[in-house]
């Protein structure tokens, strides 16, 4: 830290305006110095402020805040997402910056749904032994989760007649918001239930589709499902759970550029609020659609 580092006009400017809106001198001093460890930080890094971008910002906070507490780097975090909300006002820079912001443990308080990479999924799939009744019903199971984000207990509700192989469509009759739905059936989950019923599925008076595979052949609880799907990924070194799926299902809709408000009628959620932290497990791809920038 530089004391008498001389600031760029702008900062000299926001941090008049700060000190007459903040009167505690500790915050103006705070103030002071991260706009002074930010100026040497960009001259250094040969940036010009008017051109930061918020992969410099991550990178000079990852810097700044390495020797200071968790209650510091937060205060810090809230001194520059100020500014940057100024320098955005004024038009110094185009993109409000100031809501990118954050913090991993932030992100670790709020307990962002956790989701498997394409590689991990495919793994999952290749493992499966489709010679065996018992694996045709997990990979049935597994296409229902990922591939349509149902939750355990929509899966092992379903029966014979919520299926329409003919229109390639599935009907939820209980979910979560109260609300039935009809979902479309992409052609390799109709394949992976279509094998499962006519390779795996025990015969049985039971119109429900996922069975016990031994004699009487009940239907399946809802505890069942995450069961089957958990022994899979265990024998696959994955410490992932079946929730991880529908997670998965929202991540890949949230790429392929459905709006939040798909995704909540796709994950049968109560409310939009239920589905707002989905975004947050795509960072990078909420700042582009943000900033309408690739990064």
């Amino acid at each position: 830290m530089t004391p008498d580092h001389p600031l760029p006009e702008i900062c000299e400017r926001y941090l008049d305006h700060y000190s007459h809106q903040v009167r505690a001198q500790e915050n103006i001093r705070g103030m002071h110095r991260i706009l002074t460890s930010l100026d040497i930080y960009l001259q250094e890094s040969g940036v010009p402020l008017n051109e930061i971008s918020i992969q410099r910002v991550d990178q000079f906070l990852a810097q700044y805040n390495t020797n200071y507490s968790i209650g510091t780097a937060r205060s810090n975090r809230s001194y520059l997402r100020q500014f940057l909300k100024y320098l955005y006002f004024n038009r110094y820079i185009k993109n409000d910056l100031s809501p990118l912001v954050v913090s991993p443990p932030e992100f670790a308080r709020s307990k962002p749904p956790k989701f498997l990479r394409y590689h991990e999924v495919q793994k999952l799939f290749d493992s499966l032994d489709l010679s065996t009744a018992k694996d045709l019903r997990t990979n049935a199971a597994m296409h229902l989760a990922y591939y349509l984000g149902l939750r355990p207990g929509e899966i092992s509700s379903l029966t014979l007649d919520d299926i329409s192989f003919r229109q390639k469509e599935i009907f939820i009759r209980s979910r979560k918001n109260f609300s039935p739905a009809h979902l479309p059936l992409p052609d390799n989950v109709v394949k992976s239930i279509t094998a499962y019923i006519v390779g795996g599925r025990p015969q049985s008076k039971h119109r429900t589709v996922f069975l016990h595979l031994n004699s009487p052949h009940k239907p399946v609880s809802r505890s069942n499902i995450p069961s089957l799907i958990r022994d899979c990924m265990r024998e696959n070194n994955l410490p992932a759970n079946t929730y991880w799926l529908r997670h998965s299902f929202a991540q890949n809709m949230l790429e392929s550029g459905a709006s939040i408000y798909e995704i909540k009628e796709m994950m049968g959620h109560k409310s939009i609020d239920s589905t707002k932290k989905y975004l947050s497990i795509h960072i990078n791809l909420m700042r582009e659609i943000v900033l309408d920038e690739t990064l």
